[in-house]
C-alpha cells in the first residue's frame, strides 16, 4: 500500500497513531481533500507527510493482515508556523459555527415557548375583560399546590401574613357566603338571618378554624382582628407617624408634641375646668359667675370667630361660586391650539375666584326637621336642657343659674325656628345668593358685618363693595331681628343672655380639650338623642384634632412615606383595564358608546400631590410662631383653633385642595385624582406581593372608578342589569336551590351594585395579570399561588365597611364563587351546587 498524504495539525498526531490500525473504510476521512491548495502551501506540506512502511510484526488479533502492516514512524517533523495558524483557524471556525447553530436553535425554541405563553395570557385577559372565563388558565393556576413562588419576607409581609387567618378555599362554599359573619337579614329570606339553614356545618368548620388561629371564641373581643375600613386605616397610619421618635425639624416636632399632649389624659384630668375659667375671664367674664364687664356683642363675636373658631349666630366659609365658569379647563382634544375657557395668556388663567360664604350655624339645640311627633321632640329638648345644667354644674355655677339656662334655651329655640334644612333651601333656591357687604348690612343691621369680616379674615382685604354668598338669607334677616330684640330687653340687660349664649357655644368648641366629665356628658346626650355610634377612641380624636391645624405637616410626612411610583403604576393599570372592560360592553347604540368612552378617555388619572409640598425647612419657618406646651393641652388647643382660621384664610389664594383624610378618588375638571391616603397599609404596601395589592386596593380602586362612571354607563348599556341578574341567579341557586331562582327579586339599585363589585373583581384581576406579564417575579405569602393570594385578599378586604354596602344583597366575597364556577383561573373549581354548572357565565 502506498504511503498516504494527509494534512494534519500537531494536536491530531496521537489520534492518527491510534486510527492507523483501523480498516480502510474507517480511516477514509483522513484522506486529503480535493480542494486546490495554494502552490506555496503545497510545497511546504510535502515536507510533513507521514510515511507508512511495512512492519514484520504479527498483526494484532482481529485486524486484517493488510492493515496490520501500516505503522507510522515514531519520528514526526514539527509543523511550520503557517500550517499551525491555518489549522487553529479551521478549528475555531468549526467551533464558532457549532455555537451559532446551537444559539439559533435555542432562540427558536424560546420564541415558540414565549409566543404560546403570551397567547395564553392574552386569552385569559380577554376572557376576564369580556366578563367570562377562559378555557386556558394562567400557567401558575393550573397546579397551585406545586407552583413554586418566592416568599415575601419583609416586615410588612409578616404582618400581612398574620392577617390571613383562614384559607377561604379550604371551605369555599361556606366561606364565600358567610365570611363576614353578617347578621343582616337576607333579602331572600324574609327575616331569616343570612346563612341559617345553609351549609351550617361548613360555617362551624370555618368558625372553629378562626377560633383556633386567633385563640378567641365567638362573642369574645376581636377588635384587634377586626379589619379596618379605609379611613380608619389611614388614621392609624398617621397615628404611627405621629408616635415615631425619629429626629425631625421643629415643625414636625410641634405636630407630634400637640398629638402627645392630646394623648396625655392624666394632665387633662388634673387641669379639670380651670383652663376654661381663665379663658372666660379673658373674654370679660360672664354673668353666670357674677363677674361680667358687659362687653360689646359684636366685638366679642368677632373675637370668638377669629381666635377660637366659634360661630354662634352664623357660619363662615371660603369657596367658589359654582355658577362661575371655569377660568381655564385646557386644550380642546380636537384642536391643540384651541383652549376651552379663558385664553392661556390671561394673567388670571388657572386662578379661581373665592368668596366669603355665610350660612346658618350648627345649632346646639336639637332641631326637628322631619315629621317626628311633638312628644319625641319635647323629650329631646328636655334631654338637652339637662345636659346644659350638667355643664354649668361642672363649671361650678351656683344652683341659682336656672334663669341663665332658661334664656339660653329660649334664644336657641328662636334661632332654630328661623333655620331651615338643606333640602328646603335647595327647593327655594336660597343657596349661593350674592349680596355685597353693604347690601347685607341693610338686610341684617344688628351685626357689624364689615367690622366682623375684616377682623376674622385679616390680613385679607375686605371692602363694603365686595360680594358675599348667602345660603339662607331669610335666616340671616330673622337672626338679626332676634339679636336686636334680646339686646333691647332691659330687664335682662345685666344677665347678658347673648353673651351667655356665646360662652356656652365656646364651651362646646372646647369640650375636646376638657376632662372626661365634659366629654362623657356630650356623649350621653348624643346616645339619648338616638346616636348608635360607639365612643371615639382617644387616639382617633387626637389624630383628627392634629390634622385640623397641622395638615400641611401631615401631608409632608405622608408624601415622604408614599410609594409614588408603585401607586401611579397601579392607578394606570386599573384605569387601563377599566377602559378595556367598558369597550366590550353592550351599548344601546354607537352614539351611546362614544359618549361614555369619550368621557372616560378625556380623564387623566394621577396620584394627588401638592404642586409644591413645603420642605422641612419651609415648614419650620411656616410654624415658627407656634409654641407647644408639654403640660397644657388646653393651651395647645387654643393655638390649634387659630391655625384652623389661618388655614381658612389661605383658601383665598390657594387652588382646589384634596383633603388629606380623603380615601376615595374624585374628578376635578379632566383629572381623576387619587388621594395619597388610599395607599397605606394594610391595603397597600410597596413590599407586599402585587397579588395582594391588586386583590385588595386594586379592586377597591376599580370599584371607586366604576361608581363615578356608573350614572353614564347604566343609562347607556344593558350589560349592567343583565350581569347583575346573572350573578343574583347564581346566588339563589347556591343558597335556595334551583327551583327558587326567580322567586325573589332585587331592586335596580342592587343589581347595579352587584355589577359594579363583580366588574371590579374582574378588572383588578385583569390588571394584575397584565402587570404579571411584564414583571413575572412576584412574591407571595403562605406559599399560595399568585391567583390564590389575589382571590384570598379580595375576599377578606371586602368584609370591611363600604359606603355602598347597604345595596349589596349578599357578601361581596360570594362573587369569587360566581367567577370561579367555570373558570380555570382559580385554585379550586367552585360549584357549590350541582345545578350551578348549568348556569350561564356572567
Amino acid at each position: 500500500m502506498q504511503p498516504t498524504e494527509i494534512q494534519m495539525s500537531q494536536s491530531k498526531r496521537q489520534s492518527l497513531v491510534q486510527l492507523s490500525s483501523q480498516p480502510e473504510a474507517e480511516t477514509s476521512f483522513l484522506q486529503p481533500q480535493s480542494h486546490p491548495q495554494p502552490s506555496s502551501l503545497q510545497s511546504q506540506q510535502q515536507h510533513h507527510q507521514l510515511q507508512f512502511e511495512p512492519v514484520s510484526q504479527q498483526a494484532p488479533q482481529g485486524l486484517p493482515p493488510s492493515q496490520s502492516a501500516l505503522r507510522p514512524h515514531t519520528h514526526l517533523h514539527p509543523p511550520q508556523p503557517a500550517e499551525r495558524a491555518k489549522s487553529v483557524w479551521t478549528n475555531h471556525r468549526r467551533l464558532l459555527l457549532l455555537l451559532l447553530g446551537s444559539s439559533f436553535c435555542a432562540s427558536m425554541l424560546g420564541m415558540v415557548y414565549y409566543s404560546q405563553h403570551q397567547q395564553k395570557a392574552l386569552t385569559d385577559s380577554r376572557a376576564i375583560k369580556q366578563g367570562g372565563t377562559s378555557t386556558s388558565s394562567y400557567p401558575e393556576t393550573q397546579h397551585p399546590s406545586t407552583t413554586q413562588v418566592t416568599p415575601c419576607l419583609s416586615l410588612a409581609c409578616e404582618r400581612a401574613s398574620a392577617r390571613l387567618l383562614v384559607d377561604p378555599f379550604s371551605q369555599p362554599c361556606a366561606y364565600f357566603l358567610f365570611t363576614c359573619g353578617s347578621d343582616r337579614p337576607s333579602p331572600t329570606a324574609k327575616g331569616r338571618q343570612r346563612g341559617k339553614g345553609v351549609h351550617q356545618h361548613h360555617q362551624r368548620d370555618v368558625r372553629r378554624e378562626r377560633e383556633r388561629r386567633t385563640g378567641r371564641k365567638k362573642g369574645e373581643d376581636t377588635s384587634r382582628e377586626k379589619r379596618l375600613d379605609r379611613r380608619t386605616a389611614l388614621l392609624q397610619y398617621l397615628r404611627e407617624i405621629l408616635e415615631e421618635e425619629s429626629s425631625s425639624g421643629s415643625a414636625v416636632l410641634k405636630a407630634r408634641g400637640f398629638y402627645s399632649s392630646c394623648m396625655d389624659s392624666r394632665s387633662i384630668e388634673t387641669a379639670g375646668a380651670e383652663p376654661f375659667f381663665s379663658l372666660i375671664q379673658k373674654l370679660g367674664g360672664w354673668s353666670v359667675s357674677g363677674q361680667w364687664n358687659q362687653s360689646d356683642v359684636n366685638s366679642t363675636l368677632s373675637l370668638l370667630m377669629r381666635d377660637y373658631f366659634t360661630f354662634p349666630f352664623f357660619n363662615l366659609y371660603v369657596g367658589r361660586d359654582p355658577s362661575d365658569p371655569d377660568l381655564y379647563v385646557g386644550r380642546d382634544p380636537s384642536d391643540p391650539d384651541l383652549y376651552v375657557g379663558r385664553d392661556p395668556s390671561d394673567p388670571d388663567r388657572g386662578s379661581e375666584k373665592k368668596y366669603i360664604q355665610i350660612d346658618q350655624p350648627d345649632l346646639l339645640i336639637p332641631v326637628q326637621w322631619n315629621s317626628k311627633s311633638a312628644r319625641n321632640y319635647a323629650q329631646n329638648v328636655r334631654l338637652f336642657l339637662a345636659s346644659c345644667q350638667r355643664y354649668l354644674a361642672l363649671l361650678g355655677a351656683p344652683s341659682s343659674t336656672l334663669q341663665h339656662v332658661g334664656t339660653f334655651m329660649a334664644l336657641s329655640s328662636e334661632l332654630a325656628v328661623a333655620a331651615a334644612p338643606l333640602s328646603h333651601r335647595l327647593l327655594k333656591g336660597q343657596l349661593y345668593q350674592r349680596k355685597t357687604i353693604k347690601d347685607l348690612q341693610a338686610h341684617a343691621p344688628a351685626i357689624d358685618w364689615l367690622g366682623c369680616l375684616q377682623t376674622v379674615f385679616h390680613p385679607h382685604p375686605i371692602r363694603e363693595e365686595d360680594p358675599v354668598l348667602l345660603h339662607n338669607l331669610p335666616y340671616i334677616e330673622q337672626m338679626s331681628r332676634i339679636v336686636s330684640k334680646w339686646l333691647n330687653k332691659h330687664e335682662l340687660r345685666n344677665s347678658g343672655p347673648l353673651h351667655t349664649y356665646m360662652v356656652l357655644n365656646l364651651l362646646h368648641t372646647f369640650i375636646p380639650a376638657l376632662d372626661s366629665r365634659f366629654i362623657q356628658t356630650e356623649y350621653n346626650l348624643s346616645v339619648a338623642l338616638g346616636n348608635t355610634e360607639e365612643a371615639v377612641p382617644r387616639w382617633r380624636s387626637c389624630v383628627l384634632e392634629t390634622e385640623k391645624g397641622f395638615d400641611t405637616i401631615l401631608t409632608h410626612l405622608l408624601s415622604e412615606r408614599t410609594a409614588h411610583t408603585e401607586a401611579e403604576e397601579m392607578i394606570h393599570s386599573i384605569f387601563y383595564a377599566i377602559k378595556s372592560k367598558l369597550s366590550v360592553l353592550k351599548w344601546s347604540d354607537e352614539k351611546s358608546r362614544l359618549l361614555v368612552m369619550n368621557k372616560v378617555h378625556s380623564l387623566t388619572p394621577r396620584l394627588w400631590t401638592k404642586p409644591q409640598i413645603p420642605s422641612e425647612a419651609e415648614l419650620d419657618q411656616l410654624f415658627s410662631e407656634v409654641t407647644i406646651s408639654e403640660q397644657s393641652y388646653f393651651a395647645n388647643y387654643i393655638q390649634l383653633l387659630s391655625l384652623q382660621q389661618k388655614r381658612r384664610i389661605k383658601l383665598f389664594s390657594q387652588g382646589e385642595e384634596v383633603d388629606i383624610l380623603s380615601v376615595s378618588p374624585l374628578i376635578l375638571g379632566n383629572e381623576l385624582i387619587f388621594p395619597m391616603g388610599m395607599f397605606v397599609p394594610p391595603f397597600f404596601h410597596p413590599t407586599h406581593p402585587k397579588a395582594m395589592n391588586y386583590g385588595v386596593l386594586g379592586s377597591l380602586i376599580a370599584k371607586d372608578i366604576l361608581h363615578l362612571l356608573l350614572p353614564d354607563i347604566d343609562s347607556q348599556s344593558e350589560t349592567v342589569q343583565a350581569v347583575g341578574q346573572c350573578v343574583w341567579d347564581h346566588y339563589l341557586t347556591v343558597t335556595e336551590g334551583p327551583g327558587r331562582v326567580g322567586a325573589f327579586s332585587v331592586s335596580a339599585a342592587q343589581l347595579r351594585e352587584i355589577w359594579v363589585q363583580y366588574s371590579a373583581l374582574q378588572v383588578a384581576l385583569q390588571a394584575y395579570y397584565e402587570r404579571l406579564n411584564k414583571d413575572p417575579d412576584d412574591t407571595s405569602l403562605s406559599g399560595l399561588s399568585h391567583t390564590h393570594l389575589f382571590l384570598t385578599s379580595f375576599s377578606q378586604i371586602n368584609c370591611d365597611s363600604d359606603p355602598y354596602r347597604e345595596f349589596m344583597p349578599f357578601e361581596p366575597s360570594f362573587l369569587i364563587t360566581v367567577f370561579c364556577a367555570k373558570s380555570g383561573l382559580c385554585p379550586t373549581t367552585l360549584e357549590c351546587n350541582r345545578t350551578q354548572q348549568h348556569l350561564q357565565e356572567c
